[in-house]
């Protein structure tokens, strides 16, 4: 007998849910109570009333198992939509990190230096240190922090990852 092993993918959720108190509980508990890990978790509110969030969620699941996430999501009666992104289509993601690194001389030059290349913005400056705001994908986050830890990175703070489909339709 041979079981075929379904292949393990990254994959990104809109869900669209009514703003009321405990349905992040829910859905965190959704996944936690299946075992499943949530790599990335970021919620906002989406509507001019606040009474509809926009809750992305970066997971690793097998085709299978994504199909049951996602039917098990949208039972949940707060949510209105489940979209997985990744599989729609093309789509954008971003994060934001606030990266605190402290030095001096050739050290603080060369966060400087850095900085620069990836784009990132001075958001606080003392004599001793600096904090970076850096927006882009996963990997561009991570390249600039493990960069940064060269050159005296302390703290990082990081927003988790926002993401929206491209072209006409909403999510």
């Amino acid at each position: 007998m041979h079981i075929k092993e379904e292949a393990i993918e990254r994959h990104t959720l809109a869900v669209i849910v009514d703003n009321e108190p405990g349905i992040l509980a829910r859905i965190a508990g959704l996944f936690t109570a299946r075992g499943y890990n949530i790599s990335s978790l970021t919620v906002s509110e989406i509507s001019d009333d606040d009474l509809i969030s926009r809750i992305t969620i970066v997971t690793f699941a097998s085709a299978p198992v994504m199909e049951q996430i996602i039917a098990q999501l949208e039972r949940l009666v707060p949510v209105h939509k489940v979209v997985d992104l990744t599989t729609k289509g093309e789509h954008v993601e971003r994060e934001l990190a606030l990266v605190k690194v402290v030095g001096t001389g050739d050290h603080r030059i060369e966060a400087l230096r850095l900085a620069e290349v990836y784009r990132a913005r001075v958001v606080d400056a003392t004599i001793s240190s600096f904090v970076f705001e850096v927006t882009g994908t996963t990997d561009k986050i991570d390249k600039f922090v493990e960069l940064m830890r060269e050159v005296g990175l302390v703290e990082v703070a990081r927003t988790g990852i926002v993401a929206i489909s491209r072209g006409r339709e909403a999510a």
